[in-house]
């Protein structure tokens, strides 16, 4: 019986002991147990190597170990230990191979001369790697080492886990027998493929249509002013302003793109950036009067009007004042003189709201002066308020919208009770309402 033992199995297996029959004078032919075959030199029954006569005997990690009269399969890791011969038994020939020469040498080397040298098992193929392990030959022995980014537990490599070890700064995807490293959006691999630095996607083409900021592992869009942001976040939308407010502008808010603007009317120029001005036209020199006529500017516009506005029975005696001479009986119950004034106010004044004082130019001693709207005030949208002997201001009792013009004519009655003597003079008042409120 032959004992061997794989790892820390020990087998023990029973060998069909090849029986050799002692040839006679008339035999020729011997015949020998399975695993066994006659040496007609030794005259005996040879033990037959399968790990070398059969192809493959043993597959995948299994390793092939001869032994008398068989073979067995066993893992790389096992080793064969033979064990004592059997005992002899009567009518067998115990001699069925040779056996193996006497090493003098520790385990691992072979005498060589009168030396003993290491045994390289890795080029004999006498070690128990796996085939995806590597076989490094030492003194006396060898190593079985696993390749990078494995480790060896018992006989077997497992992948080692590397992103256990926090090698990555984001995020770490382990593969067998390495790892990745990846970084989360905005960010890109550094150089040492561990570290993930920032990306400035502004440099890189970011969708923002005007501005781009870039920040820690983003970026962020932005308008210039007069603009917003879009829903998706990169359009720019223009503003339009005019639809915040309709005090943008005092006349007319025109929206444009990034920005607005303020309009006018005709006859009238920006002050400022909002405010609408009116244009003098008599002094600028747009206007169409003539050698006989008065430029009178008003709002929006101007006026021309005749240099002599005296009706019959009044002369004119100087510009803007016409007499009524007493000689004439049609004067008698007229004023003596009008004096002609112009002037322009804007629609939809507050009110009520002073807007012409009347002064007296003469003054007589002993005499009481009233002031009245002689005429032209057909719906009272005036009143005269007297302030004192010689003045009185006219005033704007309801809000009037224009354009449309009044002439009024504003009169001053005095009257001296001593002398019993009445008179009165009128001032003749152009009011022009302009179209606007300014």
């Amino acid at each position: 019986m032959q004992g061997v033992c794989a790892a820390i199995l020990c087998v023990s297996v029973f060998l069909r002991s090849a029986i050799s029959q002692p040839p006679t004078e008339s035999d020729t032919y011997t015949e020998c147990t399975d695993g066994y075959q006659w040496d007609p030199q030794t005259q005996h029954c040879k033990d037959i190597n399968e790990c070398e006569t059969i192809p493959e005997a043993c597959k995948g990690e299994m390793k092939c170990f001869n032994h008398y009269g068989g073979y067995l399969c066993l893992p790389r890791s096992a080793s064969v230990i033979p064990a004592p011969d059997p005992p002899s038994q009567p009518g067998t020939n115990l001699e069925s191979t040779a056996r193996e020469p006497f090493n003098p040498c520790p385990l691992g080397y072979e005498p060589q001369g009168d030396s003993c040298v290491d045994v390289n098992e890795c080029e004999k193929d006498e070690h128990d790697c796996q085939p995806s392990q590597q076989c490094i030959n030492t003194p006396g022995a060898f190593t079985c080492q696993c390749p990078e980014g494995y480790r060896k537990v018992g006989t077997e490599c497992i992948d080692i886990d590397e992103c256990r070890y926090r090698y990555c700064q984001h995020r770490c995807v382990n593969v067998p027998g390495s790892f990745s490293c990846q970084c989360e959006p905005g960010f890109q691999l550094a150089g040492n493929n561990r570290s993930c630095i920032d990306v400035n996607e502004c440099d890189m083409g970011a969708p923002c249509q005007q501005r781009c900021y870039n920040t820690y592992g983003t970026f962020l869009c932005r308008c210039d002013q007069g603009y917003e942001l879009g829903p998706d976040g990169f359009a720019c939308n223009d503003i339009d302003e005019c639809s915040y407010s309709s005090y943008l502008c005092q006349f007319q808010c025109v929206n444009e793109p990034g920005k607005f603007s303020c309009q006018c009317p005709e006859g009238y120029q920006l002050l400022g950036t909002r405010l609408c001005q009116d244009i003098n036209e008599c002094e600028t020199g747009e206007h169409q009067c003539t050698e006989g006529q008065t430029c009178v500017n008003i709002h929006g516009a101007s006026q021309c009007v005749d240099t002599n506005r005296c009706q019959s029975p009044y002369v004119q005696v100087s510009d803007n004042r016409c007499v009524c001479p007493v000689t004439k009986p049609a004067c008698r119950d007229l004023p003596f003189s009008i004096v002609q004034r112009y002037m322009s106010i804007t629609s939809e004044r507050s009110v009520p709201s002073d807007i012409f004082q009347i002064q007296a130019t003469s003054v007589y001693p002993g005499a009481y002066n009233t002031f009245r709207i002689r005429s032209g005030d057909h719906d009272g949208d005036f009143y005269i308020r007297q302030i004192n002997n010689i003045s009185a201001m006219l005033v704007l009792a309801r809000a009037v919208t224009g354009p449309q013009e009044y002439t009024l004519d504003l009169e001053m009655v005095s009257v001296n009770p001593l002398l019993s003597y009445q008179t009165s003079s009128a001032l003749r008042l152009s009011i022009y309402v302009g179209p606007y409120a300014f």
